[in-house]
């Protein structure tokens, strides 16, 4: 049964690849398309087209992969998302789950577009005509090649977010911080907590028992390895 599912997975990849570069030519070079096998997160990129946010073939997936991995089968299509790149380019994007015939989760299809252009000119057009509100702040996305690089940049957010480092942060920070992670999905990817443990500086015991309170004290248990 296994293989069999394995090889319909197989099949909706295959089916999708030349799709992707369908869809960035369309939208031509401020477009990009990945498509995601989820049941590798740590190279799940097998196919991109166009170079907004850099990915490639073998590439990790980003921190919104993580959040849809870590809803496993409850995760549902997020469209029209405008988030910022840590180079500060303004991407708008879709990503659209990839199901099998039971409904099981296994990767996805995302489409990102640069919007940079169109906002500046959007910025320019406002100020002519004398509407001078500020624009609104928008999230920080991490796309990145290496799963490692995900994780540490999330983790270099949140922590910066509890403005000190792990030894002045006091309890409730503590968990805040690793419930933060959690909710972005980190700890879905297999290997995380030790990643994040040895970022901190802490012992893996130490990861998993902030892990595990912070989970008790939302109420919540992230799927997904830890």
């Amino acid at each position: 049964m296994a293989d069999e599912t394995d090889a319909e997975r197989d099949a909706i990849l295959a089916a999708l690849t030349p799709v992707v570069d369908g869809i960035a030519a369309t939208f031509g070079p401020v477009c990009d398309v990945v498509l995601h096998d989820y049941r590798n997160p740590g190279e799940s990129v097998v196919a991109v087209a166009g170079s907004v946010t850099g990915r490639e073939v073998g590439g990790a997936m980003s921190e919104i992969g993580m959040r849809v991995l870590a809803r496993g089968d409850e995760a549902e299509d997020e469209l029209n998302y405008v988030t910022r790149t840590r180079n500060g380019t303004l991407v708008k994007s879709s990503t659209m789950v990839l199901r099998d015939s039971t409904g099981a989760v296994f990767g996805a299809l995302c489409v990102n577009v640069d919007v940079s252009a169109v906002t500046q000119v959007h910025g320019l057009l406002g100020a002519l005509a004398g509407l001078g509100a500020a624009p609104a702040e928008l999230p920080t996305t991490t796309f990145g090649n290496d799963i490692d690089s995900v994780v540490d940049a999330l983790v270099d957010v949140h922590q910066s977010k509890q403005r000190g480092s792990w030894a002045e942060l006091d309890r409730a920070e503590r968990l805040e911080l690793f419930g933060g992670l959690d909710t972005r999905g980190v700890f879905a990817v297999r290997g995380a907590v030790e990643q994040v443990a040895a970022r901190l500086g802490i012992s893996r015991a130490s990861a998993y028992n902030y892990l595990a309170r912070a989970r008790a004290a939302h109420g919540t248990s992230t799927g997904g390895p830890a």
